[in-house]
């Protein structure tokens, strides 16, 4: 990606987490935001990121459904979609599995971790 900033989109229902992740990650990538599943879709759509990081429990549309929704569009299938979540229970990694997710963090995480994910789909 010579000349070209990677986009992220992140995607939390908490303001809170948005603002932190974007604040850790707006130095490196450019920024794309989202606050619920429907409009994740929508921004994929549109913007094309290079990478989504996506809570899981969110209203409107959760990130299982918006991660199935942008893997099946041909359009976005190829973006690599990132779980970003409090909920750590294995059943959980493998159902976002299932829905296409090409990783999974668990919340809270540790910088380090999220840079590296990140890094190994960049």
């Amino acid at each position: 990606m010579t000349g070209k900033r990677a986009t992220i989109l992140i995607v939390d229902d908490e303001l809170s987490i948005r603002l932190l992740v974007g604040n850790l990650l707006g130095g490196d990538y450019d920024v794309l935001k989202a606050s619920d599943g429907e409009e994740a879709v929508n921004v994929a759509r549109f913007r094309k990121p290079d990478l989504i990081l996506m809570d899981i429990m969110m209203p409107k549309m959760d990130g299982y459904l918006a991660c199935h929704t942008i893997k099946k569009d041909e359009a976005t299938a190829e973006i690599p979609v990132v779980m970003v979540t409090a909920v750590g229970q294995e059943l959980n990694r493998m159902f976002a599995e299932q829905m296409g997710a090409d990783g999974y963090i668990t919340k809270p995480f540790q910088l380090r971790d999220l840079l590296d994910t990140i890094n190994r789909f960049l």
